[in-house]
């Protein structure tokens, strides 16, 4: 996860400055401090309101409508959500963290954020709560996925749910095309598909690419496009190389493909959009993060001529270096350090990311509508293994490889992000440019060169560059 955990560090104190540096040293003492102090926090014995931030998508609004069975059985415990999509919610949680506001008993943040805020100290350390809390079982937690929230083998944040990215594409309309999808396609036989399938006419795109701006929207995507054609951010003297012909070539391919093939206005699309389109059978493949398969129209029954029913499932293509893309990310929960009513909150989380919610949400919604890529249990019940996309997600999560994304050694880990605190503004910046040219206002050579200069900027200033 961490390529030793002193770089972590150090590219902490670059963000925060001179400043910064006292809040670090202080704020790692207040880290374990917190995990110590963890198991002797006494459940609340008046009623208490936790008050969490979570990601607009289809399985928050599940667990908020699964609430109720947590408050039932612990009546002392009210829980609040305040939902927001996802950029939004990113810059809230990154300002209540930042700012010590406190604002928020707990936040769903990702395997970006969890690191670089436990060695600042703004985490509580979960293992304090998971080593005293046996039916939680830690140990079943997916490895990637466990080590991605970890920092020195400690549990800092909890999955909610755990992915990879695949392709999804419609069985029916490759059937009537005559098209077979390969379980490994090239990104080039992607592009054919697309071409073969696209159908403006009937309001039917050939694929679905995210286009939105957002270091976690359009550049989720695209960096495992560049990863895969053998370019990356930075070589191993922190040197940008977004104007690489590696990186200049897996940028065109993938503006020309949205822009020829793809949605409508697809400079306004992410996640949520994409996931719209494919439900409302306005494409016939997606590209993005497995964690969608669960929620295609039909899912909760398998209801034979849903998109659900409809669904072929491949995993993340291959381009020219024939490096593997599958991304590694994880929404998950954590207790920002110094908020009240801690325990209470870990008795929420622990609830949120267990088997017995799983079971739950199984039993009201059917099996393959359950949070995924968390726990090794879920895969080896026959219940979920059933469906086609549960070995994809597994194998896609398994494989993935944060430590060395892309072809050549990097200094950074992350698939789909460059693991420094400076990626949330430069990730931001980079976004915005290649949206602008998804929808034409700008050249993607154009785009690559201010990206380029923001991100030696971010090299020079942060002490980064060698």
């Amino acid at each position: 996860m961490i390529k030793g955990s002193n770089s972590r560090a150090r590219r902490a104190v670059t963000r925060l400055g001179a400043t910064g540096t006292a809040v670090i040293v202080l704020g790692a003492a207040a880290g374990a401090g917190s995990a110590g102090a963890s198991t002797r926090v006494p459940a609340s014995s008046s009623p208490v309101t936790i008050k969490i931030a979570v990601v607009s998508n289809p399985d928050m609004e599940t667990i908020e409508a699964l609430t109720p069975y947590f408050e039932k059985q612990n009546p002392g415990i009210k829980v609040v959500y305040d939902t927001l999509p996802e950029n939004s919610e990113r810059q809230l949680i990154e300002t209540d963290i930042t700012t010590h506001a406190n604002e928020f008993n707990a936040v769903m943040i990702s395997n970006y954020e969890t690191p670089i805020w436990a060695h600042n100290g703004w985490l509580v350390n979960l293992s304090a709560y998971t080593a005293h809390d046996p039916s939680y079982d830690v140990n079943d937690l997916l490895k990637p996925i466990r080590d991605a929230l970890s920092v020195n083998g400690q549990l800092y944040s909890v999955p909610f749910y755990g992915e990879s990215s695949a392709v999804y594409y419609r069985k029916d309309l490759f059937a009537a095309a005559h098209l077979k999808m390969p379980l490994h396609p090239t990104w080039a036989q992607i592009a054919s598909f697309a071409q073969k399938l696209n159908n403006p006419a009937k309001g039917v795109a050939g694929i679905c690419l995210r286009g939105q701006n957002g270091w976690g929207e359009n550049l989720a995507a695209l960096d495992t496009v560049i990863n895969t054609w053998g370019g990356e951010w930075f070589n191993m003297k922190w040197q940008p190389q977004l104007t690489s012909p590696a990186v200049e070539s897996a940028t065109n391919f993938y503006v020309n493909l949205v822009r020829k093939y793809g949605e409508p206005g697809a400079s306004n699309d992410g996640f949520t959009e994409c996931l719209n389109d494919y439900n409302a059978g306005k494409a016939a493949m997606w590209y993005d993060a497995t964690v969608a398969a669960g929620s295609f129209t039909g899912a909760q029954n398998d209801a034979k001529g849903s998109i659900f029913a409809n669904t072929g499932y491949a995993y993340a293509p291959v381009g020219p270096a024939h490096i593997p893309s599958g991304w590694l990310y994880t929404w998950s929960l954590s207790i920002p350090s110094g908020t009240a009513n801690e325990a209470a909150t870990w008795k929420f989380l622990s609830w949120a990311t267990s088997k017995q919610y799983e079971q739950l949400d199984a039993s009201k919604n059917g099996w393959a509508a359950v949070p995924p890529g968390t726990r090794m249990s879920l895969y080896n019940n026959p219940n979920y293994k059933k469906f086609a996309f549960a070995n994809i997600t597994l194998h896609s999560i398994l494989s993935a490889n944060p430590d060395q994304p892309t072809k050549a050694k990097v200094p950074y880990v992350g698939v789909q992000f460059v693991d420094i605190p400076q990626f949330v503004a430069l990730g931001t910046e980079v976004s915005n440019q290649i949206s602008a040219a998804i929808a034409g206002t700008e050249s993607v050579k154009a785009a690559l060169a201010t990206s380029e200069s923001d991100a030696q900027t971010v090299a020079r200033t942060s002490g980064l560059e060698k």
